[in-house]
């Protein structure tokens, strides 16, 4: 191996060692899956929440209207089957066996002899349980999903229990990030909204992070194994079935009829495949769920369930295959029916990866789907109405809502019946639009276009350009910026300035907006950035022309895109992560919002807290130039002792001048989420939901004596003194810099009347000088553990209390 490859190797273990040990440190709780990720409109389910930390349960939170949810149980993790444990199980299903097969009219001399068969298997069992005098009854089976009200499986359903906890298809290493479960019902009302939500689960020690949950459509089926290529009872490895081919009739999956919701879960190397009958001229779309679900594993490569679809004839026969759609991973297929026969549909990870949270939802029938859609939006305050395309849809144009109130991306979809279609993407914007026009190919034919406009255009075959002409002073800015791929288009855009000459001045293909690794974008989950701004001042005094094209050289009805024309327009947009936050009445939590500057804005941003009432912000200032700040968020010393609220959403707005006009922006939700090992991605969140809640051994109410910024000289140091109305309670208590920047340290801490006090020093040699930052201080509380006897054994072991208000701070001159 060379030097090169070496060094890259061990850097990448070092990483995912610092990553590992990060994690470990945490204990949030966090769910990895849900399964069933949804349920059908008019439906009650039971589905389970895989995830870590999740013990202490309490209440669930489904965003949208119709959806009512509530914790069944939390499950331990199923790390191993102890002999005995599998004994009493295997006892009981041989008589749920047994009996399901007698209700199938099977005479009692093959009942006899399949009774014969289970205890010849078991005999071993029971010698060993025996010989250490365990007795049967005493015998506790494992708590597992799949054994909740044994006594009512069909056949069919035991022998998929018995492929997935006796006969594992493979070895799994197990993954403590999702082994823990809590069931939860779910109930859907018949006229829910359909489309994807966001659970998030309450437990005593927090709020999880929010995943995907979906209103359905049609009802749910479950996979049941073995069901590839030689599934069902052909691919069991049951004894049973062996011995008695005969048997099999019992438990072959009977086709589906159509329309369902598959789900399942794939495990390494598995191809989960399902029959269905269908109809000749049916217009069949096959929309697969999985990165959809769940958009980031930072265990993964590339990062999500790559989900493939192949579709077989009667015959056997390959009729149609997607690995995606679009640029979207998730595969899509449309199929129309040529003849009545029963077909089968098999779904897998393209590279034969799988895990417990490789979960899919795959809806089969013949819903409403828009595949392309024109213009991708309209100006504020205007009545617009959009052309669709797509299968099974009842009407060709979609009306657009452009009140002013709403967000600049927002999404619409359509009815067929009770049906209602995919939701597509389209923007809002606040200035003037137009067309393209027609023939606009050259610089001799291109459209004029005065600034400020928004151009909605499609390169309508391959090859195709747009060339707009506008007229621009001498050091004039212009800007081009595309909107496409964001909004749903296929559209790789490529745009470039030229002069009347066709001499190009600028160009861009694809524009990143990130910090380091960090990837931020509208929708959270675009990993090729395919969207092309530019901004170039204008030479000299004339006209100029802005061209815009398919990098790839594709084109097509569904290739659309806005193109803004314009001088800049400085402006922000902020994020606000996490978007699940859990504080005690009256502590501070920290907070990071990340600030989204456009067409040059570097000015400074300040925060506070629009709703709920008595939050306060501390640090809440983004300085000029910096892109995000971390700060902390104090609660209101309200909550009667031993209660607990309910989650409130938390709104963030951030103010700013730009030349005399006040800019005033909401905060969206994020979540800071890890992709295959390393890039990361603010993903959205519908809202930032804070829940207040009392804590063991608080870190008692704090405040600042002095407000301003605490300015440390490099090299020196500056002592910071705290309020507190109880400063027994901070005894002994330890104090460290949470995630500081570098050449900051705290040191030298001290109760004092009223307070507590310490020194923020700053090394000269690695501090950043003229660093605007503020520092988060966490409590801790150290104790050692008592034995049997009261007495303290073992090694001390530290607590988090909490953590301080944020210090702001600056690096001065001495």
């Amino acid at each position: 191996m060379s030097s090169l490859r070496t060094l890259t190797h061990t850097a990448v273990l070092l990483l995912l060692a610092a990553g590992a040990a990060a994690q470990s440190a945490r204990r949030d709780p966090a769910i990895g899956y849900l399964y069933p990720a949804g349920v059908c409109r008019g439906a009650t389910e039971q589905i389970a929440l895989g995830g870590q930390y999740l013990n202490g349960p309490i209440d669930v939170h489904v965003t949208g209207p119709g959806v009512k949810a509530s914790v069944v149980k939390y499950i331990r993790p199923l790390f191993n089957i102890q002999r005995e444990q599998r004994l009493k199980l295997m006892s009981q299903m041989a008589a749920v066996r047994e009996q399901r097969l007698k209700e199938a009219g099977v005479g009692p001399a093959v009942l006899q002899r399949i009774h014969a068969q289970a205890e010849k298997a078991l005999a071993s069992l029971k010698r060993s349980v025996a010989k250490d005098k365990i007795k049967i009854e005493d015998i506790k089976v494992p708590d597992h999903p799949l054994l909740t009200d044994l006594d009512s499986k069909s056949l069919r359903e035991m022998l998929h229990i018995q492929e997935v906890l006796f006969f594992p298809r493979s070895k799994l290493q197990m993954n403590r990030q999702i082994a823990e479960i809590v069931m939860v019902e779910v109930v859907v009302d018949a006229d829910a909204p359909p489309g994807d939500r966001q659970l998030r689960l309450r437990t005593r020690a927090g709020l999880t992070n929010p995943v995907v949950f979906q209103v359905g459509q049609f009802a749910n089926v479950r996979e049941l194994e073995p069901n590839d290529r030689r599934g069902g009872p052909d691919g069991a490895k049951s004894p049973l079935l062996r011995t008695l081919p005969n048997l099999r009739r019992l438990y072959e999956d009977k086709p589906l009829d159509l329309p369902v919701v598959l789900n399942g879960q794939i495990m390494p190397g598995d191809v989960d495949r399902f029959s269905f009958r269908a109809t000749k001229g049916q217009q069949l779309v096959i929309e697969a769920s999985a990165r959809r679900l769940i958009p980031y594993l930072a265990d993964a490569v590339p990062g999500w369930f790559q989900a493939t679809l192949t579709l077989y004839d009667a015959d056997g026969r390959e009729v149609a295959f997607a690995d995606d759609y679009r640029f979207e991973p998730d595969p899509v297929l449309f199929y129309k029916v040529p003849k009545d026969g029963v077909y089968e549909l098999a779904i897998r990870d393209a590279v034969y990866r799988g895990r417990q949270d490789f979960i899919y939802r795959v809806a089969v029938g013949e819903q409403p789907f828009i595949t392309r859609i024109f213009p991708l939006g309209a100006a504020a305050g205007g009545k617009a109405v959009a052309s669709i395309a797509g299968w099974n849809l009842s009407t060709r144009r979609l009306p657009l809502d452009t009140a002013a109130e709403g967000g600049p991306v927002r999404r619409a979809s359509c009815r067929s019946g009770r049906l209602v279609s995919n939701a597509v993407p389209y923007a809002v914007g606040t200035l003037d639009e137009c067309g393209e026009g027609a023939g606009n190919d050259t610089i001799p034919t291109a459209r004029a276009v005065e600034m400020p406009k928004v151009v909605n255009g499609r390169i309508e075959t391959p090859g195709d350009v747009d060339v707009f002409r506008v007229e621009a002073r001498a050091g004039e800015t212009i800007v081009a910026e595309v909107h496409a791929r964001r909004l749903g288009s296929p559209m790789d855009s490529l745009v470039r300035l030229m002069d009347a000459s066709g001499k190009v001045l600028a160009w861009n293909d694809d524009h990143v907006f990130k910090q380091q690794h960090l990837h931020i974008d509208e929708a959270g989950r675009i990993t090729h950035h395919a969207d092309s701004y530019l901004s170039a001042k204008a030479p000299t005094a004339g006209t100029y022309y802005v061209q815009v094209s398919d990098a790839q050289h594709h084109g097509g009805e569904a290739h659309a895109y806005r193109l803004r024309i314009s001088r800049p327009r400085p402006d922000f947009e902020l994020r606000a992560t996490p978007s699940s936050i859990q504080v005690r009445p009256g502590a501070a939590v920290p907070i990071c919002v990340y600030a989204i500057r456009k067409d040059g804005f570097d000015g400074p941003i300040d925060l506070s807290v629009a709703s709920p009432s008595g939050f306060r912000l501390e640090g809440g200032r983004i300085p000029a130039g910096r892109t995000s700040m971390r700060m902390t968020l104090t609660a209101p010393a309200r909550l009667a002792r031993g209660k607990v609220s309910r989650p409130e959403p938390l709104k963030l707005v951030g103010v700013a001048d730009r030349g005399g006009r006040t800019l005033r922006r909401t905060a969206g939700a994020a979540d800071n989420v890890m992709q295959a090992f390393l890039y990361r991605h603010l993903l959205p969140a519908e809202d930032v939901l804070v829940a207040v809640t009392p804590q063991r051994w608080p870190v008692p109410a704090i405040t600042r004596a002095d407000r301003g910024p605490v300015r440390i000289p490099a090299g020196g140091s500056r002592r910071v003194r705290l309020k507190s109305s109880n400063t027994r309670s901070l005894q002994g208590v330890i104090l460290e810099l949470n995630d500081p920047p570098a050449g900051l340290s705290l040191r030298d801490v001290s109760i004092a009347s009223g307070g507590i006090q310490f020194d923020l020093a700053a090394d000269a040699e690695a501090v950043d000088r003229g660093l605007a930052d503020n520092l988060i201080v966490e409590a801790f509380r150290q104790y050692t553990p008592r034995g049997k006897d009261g007495k303290r054994k073992g090694k001390a072991r530290r607590t988090s209390m909490g953590y301080l208000p944020a210090i702001p701070v600056e690096i001065v001159r001495k």
